[in-house]
C-alpha cells in the first residue's frame, strides 16, 4: 500500500517562505517520479515541480528561481522549499509519486499567502 503523508502548509505573508514535506511509504527509490502540484480555487490542478529517480528536476515557469524540490533518501521524504511567496501561490498543494504505472496523491495541504 502506497501512502504519501504531506505536511508543512499554512499561512504566510508575501515574501515569506514555507517548506512542504511528503513522506513516502517504503523506499523512495521505487518511485519513478515524484512531484508537487497545486490547485487554486476555480482552477485546474497544475504542476509545480518534479524530480525523477535520477535526480533531474523540472519546474513550472511560475516556480523557477523561487521553489526548490529535493529529496532525502534516508528519510524516504521529498520536499518543496518555497521562497519569495506571492499571493498567487495560494492553493492546495499535493505531492505525487508514480510507482510502476500507478499515480499516488497526498491528501493536500493549504498554502495561503496573504498579509
Amino acid at each position: 500500500q502506497v501512502q504519501l503523508v504531506e505536511s508543512g502548509g499554512g499561512l504566510v505573508q508575501p515574501g515569506g517562505s514555507l517548506r512542504l514535506s511528503c513522506a513516502t511509504s517504503g523506499s523512495i527509490f521505487r518511485y519513478n517520479t515524484m512531484g508537487w502540484y497545486r490547485q487554486a480555487p476555480g482552477k485546474e490542478r497544475e504542476l509545480v515541480a518534479t524530480i525523477i529517480i535520477g535526480g533531474s528536476t523540472n519546474y513550472a515557469g511560475s516556480a523557477k528561481g523561487r521553489f526548490t524540490i529535493a529529496r532525502d533518501n534516508a528519510q524516504n521524504t521529498f520536499y518543496l522549499q518555497m521562497n519569495s511567496l506571492k499571493p498567487e501561490d495560494t492553493a492546495v498543494y499535493y505531492c505525487h509519486a508514480r510507482y510502476l504505472s500507478y499515480d499516488y496523491w497526498s491528501q493536500g495541504t493549504q498554502v495561503t499567502v496573504s498579509s
